[in-house]
């Protein structure tokens, strides 16, 4: 509540600012105006990697859809950091809800390009406009494959918001963008390194990490029992990554 500005984050989804330390910080010096960013998914495939490690996704996986491309749109989503000003009563999954009347119409809404968005975008939609570039000054990098393995452990743990439908193929060829080869989140490697340095030293925390990569590990051994899952991986080892 006391938070100056607010974003809501997935686990697979990390801001990767380009213009000064990298920093928070610094896109909101780049744009002073704003009352909202959208800062636009950029989509990392899968590019081939069998095996789940516990390494970073963020080290990982280096290849992406390219920046503008014509399909699929939905690879081009949003999600917003915006001012804790009282112009919006509740956070939303992609943009801010409960739009607060006298407030809200007078925000200004600016995208990762640098660009003001017109009246349609800033009350509605939650898509970038996808054949123009987007990631200028920020994007969000948006890991949702992981390794084949981790695919089907997401698979058997369902979507988060789309509890009847299950992963498939088709979820993986609209998200598997090996193009473009894009390592600019090292750049804030400085940043992280203290924070995850931190995280690491408690001893709770190890703790509970290694025993959840024993347990990723223990339960993929248990889902390749199942034939739907076998299958499932045995198309993933053949389907190549997607083209424009």
């Amino acid at each position: 509540r006391d938070a100056d500005w607010l974003m809501a984050l997935d686990i697979d989804e990390f801001v990767n600012i380009h213009v000064g330390d990298h920093s928070l910080g610094a896109l909101l010096a780049a744009l002073p105006a704003a009352d909202a960013i959208t800062l636009t998914w950029r989509v990392f495939g899968n590019c081939g990697l069998r095996d789940y490690a516990d390494t970073p996704v963020t080290e990982t996986f280096t290849r992406a859809a390219p920046e503008a491309m014509p399909w699929p749109w939905r690879v081009f989503q949003f999600k917003t950091l915006y001012r804790n000003s009282g112009a919006y009563a509740k956070l939303g999954v992609h943009r801010p809800r409960a739009p607060v009347a006298g407030k809200a119409e007078d925000t200004r809404w600016f995208d990762g390009q640098g660009r003001e968005l017109d009246a349609r975008l800033r009350t509605q939609g939650t898509f970038s406009p996808f054949n123009r570039p987007n990631y200028r000054l920020a994007q969000l990098n948006h890991y949702p494959l992981g390794a084949m393995e981790s695919f089907i452990l997401k698979r058997d743990r369902g979507r988060a918001v789309h509890e009847g439908d299950a992963l498939g193929l088709d979820y993986w060829t609209e998200r598997n963008w090996c193009q473009a080869e894009d390592t600019s989140i090292a750049a804030a490697a400085p940043l992280a390194a203290p924070q995850l340095a931190r995280l690491r030293a408690d001893p709770v925390l190890a703790e509970l990490h290694r025993n959840a990569v024993d347990w990723r590990k223990a339960r993929f051994a248990t889902l390749m029992a199942q034939e739907e899952n076998r299958a499932l991986f045995g198309r993933l080892l053949l389907a190549p990554p997607a083209r424009v």
